[in-house]
């Protein structure tokens, strides 16, 4: 099965329900719903959507959101390797880096993202939902 690393904005696109965006990120957690691929996210991804979400919700609302939102993920530790590495790569976004590393020491077959840009130099491949939904 496909390890498809998803991004925090992806995520936040489906939880805020995001015009233009959510319909791609909805079809992706449905293929994960569906068993049909494993996806994945950082430690740090939860952590923002919990703060985004919770900045237009009740936190109680936003907790609840969060915990059905976590059966379709596995939510993968952001390790020490991690952060050194993006602290020390040419990722102009830290957080992007963070992701980036995450992603890579968990051998993540596919990144998805809005922000294709802020990973050019991956040695993943790099993806939007849409796209992806499209390949």
């Amino acid at each position: 099965m496909e390890k498809v690393f998803v991004d925090t904005n992806i995520i936040i696109d489906l939880l805020a329900k995001r015009e233009h965006f959510y319909k791609d990120a909805q079809d992706l957690f449905t293929l994960s719903d569906k068993k049909e691929i494993h996806l994945c996210i950082s430690a740090l991804s939860f952590a923002n959507a919990y703060y985004s979400i919770a900045k237009h919700h009740k936190e109680v609302d936003a907790k609840k959101y969060l915990a059905k939102f976590k059966v379709l993920v596995t939510v993968l530790p952001l390790e020490d390797k991690s952060i050194e590495l993006a602290l020390a790569s040419d990722f102009n976004d830290f957080e992007d880096g963070l992701q980036y590393f995450t992603a890579m020491d968990n051998d993540s077959d596919i990144i998805i993202t809005r922000n294709k840009k802020d990973f050019k130099n991956s040695k993943i491949p790099v993806l939007t939902a849409g796209e992806y939904l499209k390949k």
